[in-house]
């Protein structure tokens, strides 16, 4: 992510069979359109549009209710369902049309949409309240990466130094931020593990050695969880082996796999354990595995689902990173995009305000086409697009 700029899933209490009623009478629509490509986005049910109380429903419904509902809608609109965009401003009205106009699966907020704080992203995000909520994100790891101002707790190499505690205590509070300010996830909770000071992640890991990341790692799980917030671990495989800023560049590093697997896997399987909802996969290239970057490898999605038994959401790094890169075979971000959604990734973060902005119109045609000519087979999109929406559905309270 843009850092120094700017399980399964988990259900909440039970409403019953009237809650599961009112979900799918609020997202019956049309039969299954036909696959071809439309550059005129279709209505979506699950936009917000007029704000409306979201409902609570069955665990055991879930599933079922997002199978309908991805059943019913469009294929562009099953595209935009996996996209976490970004929009610059802080105007309710302005954001709650972007999201009608493109209907994305979920939003990130940058420093450009905070404002004063607290109070001007909870106009935001009232604004974007529906009956299947939003993912509405932000990056909040605290210290070098706290977007909200009101966020002054401790974070980084500081709980890294701390004992365990004070990281629950951190996270605990930083997550009641989140829920106050009307967002349900944090990009927030930094994996990586380097003990090399020159390293650009140092600052921010929360361990120097993978035990005590490990630590660290599954308190601040815990902690956010227990504010209902979604958690998030970055930078999957790992950061602190893989040097370079990977705003700029693609970090690489020969690190033997086995060698990732008895220490850079540690936080990660950790986090996992602990019930994180949602793994960030890096821009990084580890090449002894594979010689694409994480973000757009088979191999890698096929570890963190088969070898570390994640189920949750996958969620890329801001695809722009990877055009501001410098390398010429990943300057087009619809074929990024592609690439990332076949490998396995379910939900594409978009961040607006980069060097190599995109229109969502001109990204969900070339998405369009994809799918259309096969290069991004269509099963692959509604098995990602119902895993989101159940994620969804499962934040509505």
């Amino acid at each position: 992510m843009s850092s120094l700029r700017s399980r399964t899933p988990v259900i909440r209490p039970v409403l019953g069979a009237m809650a599961v009623a009112l979900v799918l009478a609020l997202t019956a629509c049309a039969p299954e359109p036909a696959a071809a490509p439309s550059s005129t986005p279709a209505a979506a049910p699950s936009s917000p549009g007029t704000p409306s109380p979201a409902v609570t429903v069955s665990p055991s419904q879930t599933p079922d209710i997002a199978a309908d509902q991805v059943a019913s809608m469009s294929i562009r609109d099953r595209l935009a369902s996996l996209l976490i965009l970004h929009t610059a401003g802080t105007d309710p009205a302005a954001m709650s049309t972007f999201v009608d106009t493109y209907h994305p699966g979920g939003l990130i907020l940058m420093g450009d949409n905070v404002g004063t704080g607290i109070a001007d992203v909870s106009a935001i995000t009232r604004a974007l309240t529906g009956p299947i909520p939003l993912i509405l994100a932000i990056d909040e790891e605290g210290g070098d990466v706290a977007r909200l101002p009101e966020d002054v707790l401790p974070a980084g190499q500081e709980l890294a130094q701390s004992p365990v505690q004070d990281t629950a205590d951190a996270f605990s509070q930083r997550a009641a931020l989140l829920h106050e300010a009307g967002l349900n996830t944090n990009f927030g909770i930094v994996a990586d593990v380097t003990a090399e000071p020159s390293s650009f992640i140092f600052s921010r890991v929360l361990g120097t050695d993978p035990a005590s990341a490990s630590e660290r790692v599954t308190a601040a799980v815990r902690a956010e969880s227990s504010e209902g917030v979604l958690s998030t671990l970055k930078h999957f495989p790992g950061h602190g082996a893989a040097p370079g800023d990977s705003h700029s560049s693609l970090p690489r590093t020969d690190l033997d796999f086995s060698q990732w697997q008895r220490a850079e896997s540690l936080p990660f399987r950790a986090g996992i354990d602990a019930g994180a909802e949602v793994v960030m996969l890096g821009h990084l290239v580890y090449s002894t595995v594979d010689a694409l970057p994480a973000s757009l490898s088979p191999r890698w999605h096929d570890i963190l689902r088969d070898e570390l038994g994640f189920a949750g959401l996958i969620v890329s790094d801001d695809m722009g990173m990877l055009e501001s890169s410098g390398d010429p075979a990943y300057g087009d971000r619809v074929t990024n995009a592609v690439a990332a959604l076949a490998s396995g990734t379910t939900m594409l973060v978009i961040v607006a305000d980069g060097p190599h902005p995109i229109s969502p119109a001109v990204l969900l045609d070339g998405l369009e086409a994809a799918v259309a000519d096969g290069r991004l087979p269509l099963e692959t999109v509604n098995a990602a697009a119902r895993l989101a929406l159940t994620h969804r559905l499962s934040l509505a309270s």
